[in-house]
């Protein structure tokens, strides 16, 4: 048997665990470093699949990207001589989109596949397209090749206003936007703090990025040369499984660390929920098991809303509530993949569509009139759950069937665990050291 974890659950997971560098901030960096002047170095890269596939894309391309430390990367663009991303590595992983800035920047144009990545739903890459055709950028698709061609004339300008805010947008036009010609401004952005690490990095280095609010205002500069090594942040959606790993087990596990500006609106739904959390110091933070745990009422927002990408794990915590707690998804339309899972090994969980108002400019996502949806779940607690064999489909369900099977006595199998691998550093060897049964097969 290849790419599954063997977990004998039913103990309680104690100790301490520091967490991995931001995931969704490592990517974005590593390829924004390709816009610099120079090398570049980065600290607390994590080492997961994501990060070598954007390696592979970047050598790919004739640039270099390496590990020359356990958690620290060399970047060098010197040498790109390609403007047309691998497709087999781009479709993998949807953060390849962002590549058009450093190639139109180095090519004036570029050939990018269609993004990759888990597929959950509908996603605004035509939000993100319009955005780069607001600043003078031309994007064109070719569904017979299914790479996406860009080109660019002159340097970018003007300004444009997300009709949803975007995450990925946001950073793509920042990125598009440092050596633009006078100013860009960028409305309704998105507000997760990854955004902030992105803009910090590149100020460090020279550029000129002021938020304000939802507004972001770039003024275009010559070039950006990095003066010292930059060491991103730590992994938020990492330390919320973790937590809920402690809490749900009936545990005590230490987390080292991360802001609470990062988890803020977390943090306070675990405390309504009876759970034990303690802030200790210095960004450190305790989750263990108090008190029986109350249902909850969950509604899915960016930030600084409740993350889309927490609601798999809350969904497994909510199994061991006294009562019927709720999860409604607003930010992508097929997010409840692990259920049918979590169904196999005893949860009860049904699905039900709740009465929306302007249901278009409700959900984040692109929303069809035209068809049926089902964007949230009633889930029964307690329930005791029971050993099996689950299959993974998507990153963060991934470690939401790894929970599920840590509070069930016996031995449960979970298959496809590369794609859980694609966001989590060492989860076998940190669960290991909090008293976990787990093993790689």
């Amino acid at each position: 048997m290849e790419d599954s974890f063997l977990i004998n659950g039913g103990n309680p997971l104690r100790g301490d665990v520091t967490l991995s560098g931001a995931k969704n901030v490592a990517l974005k960096v590593t390829i924004a470093a390709l816009l610099f002047h120079g090398k570049v170095i980065l600290r607390n890269i994590p080492r997961i699949s994501d990060i070598f596939e954007i390696f592979s894309l970047i050598n790919n391309l004739g640039g270099r990207a390496e590990f020359i430390d356990t958690n620290e990367v060399i970047i060098d663009s010197k040498n790109l001589s390609v403007y047309k991303l691998d497709f087999l590595y781009a479709s993998k992983i949807r953060t390849s989109f962002m590549f058009f800035a450093p190639l139109l920047y180095r090519f004036n144009k570029a050939l990018i596949p269609n993004p990759g990545g888990c597929r959950l739903g509908a996603r605004s890459i035509d939000r993100i397209v319009e955005g780069l055709n607001a600043l003078g950028i031309q994007v064109d698709y070719d569904s017979s090749t299914g790479y996406y061609r860009a080109e660019m004339n002159k340097k970018p300008f003007g300004e444009y206003r997300f009709i949803k805010p975007s995450h990925t947008g946001t950073e793509l036009l920042i990125m598009m936007s440092v050596f633009c010609k006078n100013a860009v401004v960028i409305h309704n952005c998105a507000l997760e703090p990854e955004i902030d690490d992105l803009i910090l990095f590149l100020n460090q280095s020279g550029a000129n990025i002021q938020k304000n609010g939802t507004t972001i205002t770039i003024h275009g500069v010559d070039k950006l040369v990095q003066k010292t090594p930059y060491t991103i942040v730590s992994d938020r959606n990492e330390a919320v499984t973790y937590a809920i790993a402690g809490i749900i087990t009936r545990g005590d596990v230490v987390i080292h660390s991360v802001s609470e500006n990062y988890i803020a609106y977390f943090i306070n739904q675990l405390k309504e929920i009876g759970a034990g959390v303690e802030c200790k110091n210095d960004n450190t933070w305790r989750f263990y098991y108090k008190n029986p745990l109350k249902p909850s009422k969950i509604v899915t927002n960016p930030h600084p809303g409740f993350m889309t990408d927490w609601q798999p794990n809350w969904a497994v915590l909510m199994t061991q509530a006294n009562g019927v707690s709720t999860i409604h998804e607003r930010v992508f339309e097929n997010r409840f993949s692990y259920v049918d899972e979590l169904v196999k090994v005893g949860a009860k969980i049904e699905f039900f569509q709740p009465e929306v108002n302007s249901p278009a400019s409700y959900y984040h996502f692109s929303y069809d009139k035209n068809k049926t949806y089902k964007q949230a779940i009633k889930i029964y607690g307690p329930q005791t759950l029971h050993n099996g064999v689950l299959k993974i489909s998507d990153l963060r369900a991934g470690a939401t069937l790894a929970l599920a099977a840590f509070i069930t006595k016996g031995e449960t199998i979970i298959n496809n665990v590369s794609i859980l691998e694609r966001g989590y550093e060492n989860f076998v060897n940190k669960i290991i050291k909090l008293g976990g049964d787990i093993k790689k097969l």
